[in-house]
């Protein structure tokens, strides 16, 4: 990869530029990602308050049950009782919300969940009933079925395919991330409530009943901000049957969505994946606090080291997992990962250290946070609008059993194998710990179930695993530094790129650099010969022309691009990858991960250190360049096409901000030239 090491800044004052350049760097200082879209923003922020809601109900409802009852056991009873009644929910209605989703506005019934919440929360603190306390938190769960699989059925709808994995890791963020900072609030209420007892005895008496109320608000906040939505989460479509029968009723559609999930070996291997994984971290959740006290001889401090483990594995999985996959297929990653998570949990029960244990448990949470990730995104990627809902919530409730399965049994299958020691040769003793047996056998067959959904889900068969994981490893590594310089001018059609290609080129000329200007496509021979298929010739189809840039840049990188950076040189090209993300990736509507993916085998990784973006209107670059000459193909493509790829450029722009420069070129070409200039200056630690 061609990089440099960029100097001190260049001295002088900035080249001030016109006004039209303000437009351009505000759209380029737009957040990148699923955030920069509006609407998943609004429903983003619902999702943070929900969840920040949810753990701020379940830390207030458990201590108020604590409260309404004297005695130990009544206690344990009670909070018990409140956890209990927020599971069953998922056991009964589960499903039925899924089915629910696909059928009604997801829009409503997430503003009538919310506002539902709200009442029941409000209503909790004044009965003053442990009867109600249990009934409230039975319903609320019940509600929150509902919000979920409608709040997962909308978000595909809301922002492109693409960035459908961002959206998801951001959820989870939130979901998950939410959790500590609801203790904190939690705990601070607590304080403010005991501050305000002295003056109002209603505090002293009801500590709790803040919490309460505050939560309720951010339910009736999360309404609001769903509302305000309008039009953006689109109504299911529920079409009838093609003989004229009438659409389904909810249970034919709950039956349709249940055998469509057994029957699609990706949704069968999703469902069994995401089982295996969340039951391995539930059994570090469920057998923590034994394994700390009878495996590790450890206290209270080794198990909070654990369970503090499993959770923040599981935030690092979450949000370094895909990025660390980069292009590896997601279908392929998902079952390994399972594997992990389960190989991981094997090495915690076999090794009784501490360190060893918490390492392990780090690594359970990390991949089993990248199989959740990636289940979440194919499912919303897979599976069609009209049945999403259904299998979000037949996800979501087979997770909840899952958990409460896993949770209810393990200890008691531990507590009947108990504590044995085996004598083996020579006087040795063996403990055998049920804890640790119960882990191994999670373990394995968290093993298990990784294998069987690979199988269900490879997308590559005939590929073996190793080998894929080998060159994952290898795109991993940085490629060998070279000693050139690598300049990339990119725009849209008459830029301007040519002019300030051989304006930037007599610039470093004089200050004694050698330079290459080149351009793509037809810098070499071959290069000829595909440009004139490609731009003058009769059309071709859109992959077949993503395919034929990529051979142009290939020969182009090999023969010429290379060499050059190898000697020192500075290379200045007239498009490079970006032309082809933003013709091939937005204009033509290619998927831009496929389009980078061939652009990165073509070009062995290599990437420009600094990208030029010359960006005009459309319009004006399209009358700019019909005075040069007939319109080539791409050049005779309609308005709309050249803005798609403008905002493709764009986005790429704003996702890597400080690889690229941005210039109006509106702007006459002698100011274009000095805000290139003075950027390409700081890069090479020049006087501009």
């Amino acid at each position: 990869m061609s990089r440099r090491p960029s100097g001190p800044a260049p001295s002088g004052r900035p080249v001030p530029l016109p006004e039209e350049v303000a437009p351009a760097l505000a759209r380029v200082a737009r957040p990148a990602g699923p955030l920069g879209n509006s609407d998943f923003r609004k429903l983003y922020q619902a999702l943070a308050l929900s969840s920040f809601g949810d753990w701020l109900g379940f830390l207030a409802t458990t201590a108020l049950a604590s409260e309404l009852v004297d005695g130990f056991t009544h206690k344990a009873y009670a909070t018990g009782g409140v956890l209990v009644f927020r599971l069953l929910p998922a056991v009964l209605l589960g499903p039925l919300a899924g089915a629910f989703a696909d059928r009604w506005d997801r829009r409503r019934t997430m503003m009538l969940s919310d506002l539902l919440r709200f009442v029941l929360f409000v209503l909790i603190p004044l009965s003053d009933s442990l009867v109600y306390l249990l009934a409230a938190s039975f319903l609320i769960e019940a509600v929150s079925l509902f919000w979920i699989p409608a709040k997962e059925a909308s978000v595909p709808n809301l922002i492109p395919r693409e960035q459908l994995e961002g959206a998801n890791q951001l959820s989870l963020i939130a979901t998950y991330g939410s959790a500590p900072v609801a203790a904190g609030v939690f705990a601070g209420l607590g304080l403010v409530s005991r501050a305000l007892g002295n003056p109002f005895e209603y505090f002293s008496t009801q500590p709790v009943d803040l919490a309460l109320y505050v939560n309720a608000a951010t339910f009736l906040y999360a309404a609001g901000t769903v509302y305000s939505l309008g039009d953006a989460i689109p109504s299911p479509t529920v079409a009838p049957r093609a003989d004229g029968e009438p659409p389904p009723t909810v249970l034919a559609s709950l039956r349709e969505g249940v055998a469509f999930a057994r029957q699609t070996p990706l949704i069968r291997g999703l469902l069994v994946g995401m089982l295996g994984s969340l039951a391995a971290g539930g059994a570090i959740i469920a057998q923590g606090q034994l394994f700390a006290q009878t495996v590790l001889g450890g206290g209270q401090a080794a198990y909070g080291m654990l369970f503090g483990a499993v959770f923040l594995g599981i935030a690092a999985g979450v949000a370094l997992g895909p990025k660390l996959l980069g292009d590896f297929s997601r279908k392929r990653a998902f079952g390994p990962a399972i594997t992990g998570a389960g190989l991981a949990l094997v090495a915690m029960a076999l090794v009784p250290n501490l360190a060893l244990a918490v390492l392990s448990t780090l690594l359970v949470g990390f991949f089993a946070g990248i199989a959740y990730v990636l289940g979440i995104t194919l499912l919303g990627a897979e599976v069609p609008d009209e049945r999403r809902g259904r299998t979000f919530g037949l996800v979501q409730s087979l997770m909840r059993i899952d958990l409460l399965l896993v949770t209810g049994t393990t200890p008691f299958l531990s507590g009947a194998i108990g504590r044995r020691e085996l004598d083996l040769p020579g006087g040795a003793v063996y403990t055998v710990n049920g804890v640790a047996v119960t882990l191994l056998v999670g373990g394995l067959l968290a093993v298990a179930v990784g294998v069987a959904s690979f199988r269900q889900m490879d997308d590559k068969p005939g590929v073996p695993l190793a080998a894929d994981l080998l060159s994952l490893l290898r795109r991993a590594t940085p490629a060998p530094l070279l000693p050139g310089t690598l300049l990339a001018l990119e725009g849209g059609e008459g830029a301007g790129k040519s002019t300030q290609a051989g304006l930037l080129a007599d610039w470093l000329r004089g200050l004694g650099h050698e330079v290459v200007v080149t351009r793509e496509p037809g810098a070499t021979p071959l290069g000829a010969r595909l440009r004139a298929v490609l731009l003058d010739g009769e059309p071709v189809s859109p992959r077949a022309e993503a395919l034929l840039y990529a051979a142009d840049r290939a020969h182009h990188v090999a023969t010429l691009v290379r060499p050059a950076l190898e000697r020192g040189a500075v290379v200045v090209t007239d498009r490079f990858v970006d032309s082809s993300l933003a013709y091939q990736g937005a204009g033509r509507a290619l998927t831009v991960p496929d389009v980078q993916r061939l652009s990165t085998w073509a070009t062995e990784g290599l990437r420009p250190d600094l990208v030029l973006l010359l960006d005009v209107d459309p319009a004006v670059g399209l009358l700019r360049a019909q005075q040069t000459g007939a319109p080539d193909r791409l050049e005779a493509e309609s308005l709309a096409f050249h803005e798609r790829v403008r905002e493709g450029f764009l986005d790429l722009a704003r996702k890597d901000p400080a690889r690229y420069l941005v210039v109006p070129a509106a702007a006459p070409p002698d100011v274009v030239h000095a805000a290139v200039r003075e950027r390409v200056a700081q890069l090479l630690g020049l006087r501009a």
